[in-house]
């Protein structure tokens, strides 16, 4: 049997650093989410996205100024603004969930119901794009749900842990109406930084107006957990991009579920999180429909 030709060195360094750059991405995106749990509801849910979105608006400004034709006016024109709106109402659903739930249930479990979030994604391209789906890919995103279930610890939880569940999962359901507003503006033409510099200053004015009524001064310490969650979650968004840039998302998709081991890593590290049975079978449930769809789109496309 013959074997496949290698690829180039220089392809298979720009694999490696794809892998490393995502794997590195999930775990500083981990950090981030340690981060917010370390603040345990201290600093108010609205200003916590406040900063998280206003402290890498000047990175994002930089970028933009250097890297977008035309500079910063250039990166702000839009044709789009009805799509930047249900982008923004979509990630502040999805941030607005998982920053909750970070507070509230174990940091593995919140990273494995967010990636419910391609399962809602499916659902979505058929009802709001109108796209036809195979009755495989409807079984993999039952059987999705179904890790959710398993996650939710049948006659145990309580309703905090149910009422955690369900914020996250309608902030995955939000997450998946934002990717389907992107897919819409990249087709329409809209670049990356645009899309990105929009949300990021929509979120920080909504979130700021939303957090005056209950304003508090974080102290020193929470100052330097909000730097964490705003610069750290900036520095893995470019890791992740890098990665995409550097190989195929065949090659590059699978390696963001790192993010359950690093999270895993932290939980039990720093707050003693061991996850049981129920979490296990969900978590390798939720995994492997997220494999099952992704190796549906590989061969689709080919």
């Amino acid at each position: 049997m013959n074997s496949l030709p290698a690829p180039p060195p220089g392809q298979r360094a720009a694999r490696v650093r794809a892998i490393v750059c995502v794997t590195g991405s999930a775990g500083l995106f981990a950090l981030a989410a340690a981060a917010v749990k370390a603040l345990q509801g201290a600093v108010p849910l609205s200003e916590l996205v406040f900063f998280r979105n206003l402290l890498p608006l000047p990175v994002l400004l930089a970028m933009a100024q250097a890297t977008a034709p035309g500079g910063l006016r250039g990166a702000l024109r839009t044709r789009h603004p009805r799509r930047h709106l249900e982008r923004l109402l979509g990630g502040l659903l999805g941030m607005y969930g998982s920053f909750l739930g970070y507070a509230l249930l174990p940091l593995a479990t919140v990273t494995a119901l967010n990636f419910t979030m391609p399962l809602f994604l499916v659902a979505l391209s058929v009802l709001v794009m109108g796209e036809r789906v195979a009755w495989t890919r409807v079984a993999v995103v039952l059987a999705g749900f179904g890790g959710v279930l398993l996650m939710l610890q049948p006659g145990g939880g309580g309703p905090l842990h149910l009422g955690a569940v369900a914020a996250v999962l309608l902030g995955a359901f939000g997450w998946a109406c934002a990717m389907v507003s992107i897919r819409r503006m990249g087709q329409a033409g809209e670049s990356g930084i645009t899309i990105v510099l929009w949300f990021a200053i929509g979120a920080a004015l909504v979130a700021g107006a939303a957090a005056v009524p209950g304003w508090i001064w974080p102290t020193p310490w929470q100052w330097g957990m909000l730097a964490v969650v705003g610069l750290v979650s900036v520095v893995a968004q470019l890791l992740m991009t890098a990665a995409y840039r550097a190989a195929d998302t065949t090659l590059v998709a699978p390696f963001e579920y790192s993010a359950i081991l690093w999270t895993t890593a932290l939980g039990v590290v720093l707050w003693e999180e061991i996850p049981d049975g129920w979490d296990l079978a969900g978590f390798l449930v939720l995994v492997g429909a997220g494999l099952a769809l992704w190796r549906s789109d590989v061969a689709e496309a080919r």
